[in-house]
């Protein structure tokens, strides 16, 4: 009778288990796309997900386990932004975000990515305080309303409307960095710029280029590079254009979507040794994202056949 009980008491708590992690794992894309878009990094966005995990494992009966982990998500993200400000501003040149490809052949995995925000974007709202960065990413990206916003950061909803405010008001007049390119405009533009670079084309980089493009690159001090933004269309294309010279002729590149923007990723030894990103407006190119430091590109995968 005793091993009856025991065996009956092994298999729910089996099956508790079980159902624990495919709530958990119906919640893991949104888990990964909030940490990820909180904190700008992918390998720290997996690091908070395990934690959740972790924290869900051992928790009791919740009501709705998306209110649930979203919160311990999101609070862990807060925690984590304000331990990690003195490191970013101790960051040798500028801090770029972790670039992510956004284009697969996984229509679930590509569902999940397309919340994934673009560099500007992300960029942007480090200079928000990690409450409005994560009052803004819960009402904006995933349409949560007040009332669960105000519940996960524990303030009232009149509070979490002002955080929003506050943001909204900060990208107001960048409000394309909310939508998502599309494939053909990513393969036009970047090829383009591709084209003009390799070729040493001056006047056709410039016609693709804004007056006012800048450019941003971040080789974390491992990787040589610009250490501050080369602003106006002509620096830009000259900057480009010389690092072009110095890459190796046959390195083989692939043009897909980065962060739902046009993006380049260059390879050295079939691994990916230099991402480009670029951000649009009327086909024209504002901004230039050149991320080099190797810690940063473990999420691109390593090259493929189908290489230009």
């Amino acid at each position: 009778m005793k091993n009856q009980t025991t065996q009956r008491y092994q298999h729910q708590h089996f099956c508790g288990f079980m159902n624990k992690l495919a709530q958990f794992n119906q919640n893991r894309p949104l888990l990964f796309s909030i940490a990820y878009n909180m904190l700008g990094s992918a390998m720290d966005a997996e690091d908070i997900v395990q934690e959740v995990y972790l924290r869900w494992i051992d928790s009791t009966e919740v009501e709705s386990p998306k209110a649930y982990l979203s919160t311990i998500a999101t609070n862990l993200c807060i925690n984590h932004l304000q331990s990690a400000q003195v490191k970013r501003e101790e960051y040798f040149g500028p801090w770029l975000p972790e670039p992510i490809v956004t284009e697969t052949n996984n229509p679930e995995q590509t569902a999940a990515l397309s919340e994934t925000l673009s560099l500007a974007l992300l960029v942007m709202l480090e200079s928000c305080t990690p409450q409005e960065r994560a009052a803004f990413i819960l009402r904006q990206l995933f349409d949560y309303e007040y009332a669960e916003i105000a519940t996960m950061l524990n303030k009232t909803e009149a509070a979490c409307r002002q955080l929003v405010s506050r943001t909204k008001q900060r990208v107001k007049a960048q409000r394309h960095l909310l939508l998502p390119h599309t494939q053909s405009e990513t393969q036009q533009i970047a090829a383009e710029f591709l084209q003009a670079c390799a070729t040493g084309n001056m006047p056709a980089l410039l016609a693709l280029l804004d007056i006012d493009c800048v450019l941003h690159a971040d080789g974390g001090g491992k990787v040589p590079t610009a250490i501050y933004p080369v602003r106006g269309a002509d620096k830009v294309a000259r900057f480009m254009l010389g690092v072009t010279k110095k890459a190796p002729q046959d390195a083989p590149v692939q043009i897909t979507q980065i962060n739902n923007r046009p993006g380049i990723i260059g390879y050295v030894n079939g691994r990916p040794a230099l991402v480009i990103v670029l951000e649009t407006i009327n086909g024209k190119i504002t901004h230039i994202y050149n991320i080099l430091n190797p810690d940063k590109l473990h999420q691109i995968p390593s090259l493929k056949s189908n290489k230009i």
